[in-house]
């Protein structure tokens, strides 16, 4: 049985101490630990960690050249694709915002707190959207300076 040599080592002969959240059968004196009963001690022998398989790096690895230019034509597609959306969503916004002044709704009229916290929301989107414009941006031109898929 698997639990019988474990219990025969939290049975031996040295007294084990907690430190705060840690164990130990050597406290130091500037700790403030307290004895425990061999009763509440259990060990649990830890796994061993299995070898993975080596990782091949990127510079072992190559593409054909044929099929990386597809690869970044799809990602170059995909990428317009998205900056659109994120263009066409900040346009909306824009005309929502109403240079920091949008419109009322209804329910807004009476509550100040709930407009401007609407209004704060819209700022934010704002922001984050010429931020997510920028980055889209930043991508499709690192793809059109490298044609040829190398990476600088």
């Amino acid at each position: 049985m698997m639990w019988q040599p474990l219990r025969l080592v939290a049975q031996g002969s040295q007294q084990v101490y907690r430190c705060g959240n840690a164990y130990t059968n050597q406290p130091e004196p500037s700790q403030r630990c307290t004895p425990l009963s061999q009763a509440n001690v259990t060990v649990i022998e830890g796994t061993k960690v299995q070898a993975s398989a080596p990782n091949h790096s990127s510079s072992t690895t190559r593409v054909d050249p044929s099929e990386q230019s597809q690869r970044d034509a799809q990602a170059k597609l995909v990428l317009e694709s998205e900056l659109q959306k994120a263009q066409t969503r900040q346009a909306e916004l824009l005309s929502e915002w109403q240079q920091g002044e949008p419109q009322r709704r209804a329910d807004e009229a009476k509550q100040a707190a709930k407009y401007q916290a609407r209004v704060e929301q819209l700022r934010q989107s704002l922001e984050r959207g010429q931020a997510d414009i920028a980055g889209l941006e930043r991508e499709l031109a690192r793809l059109r300076a490298n044609p040829n898929g190398v990476k600088p």
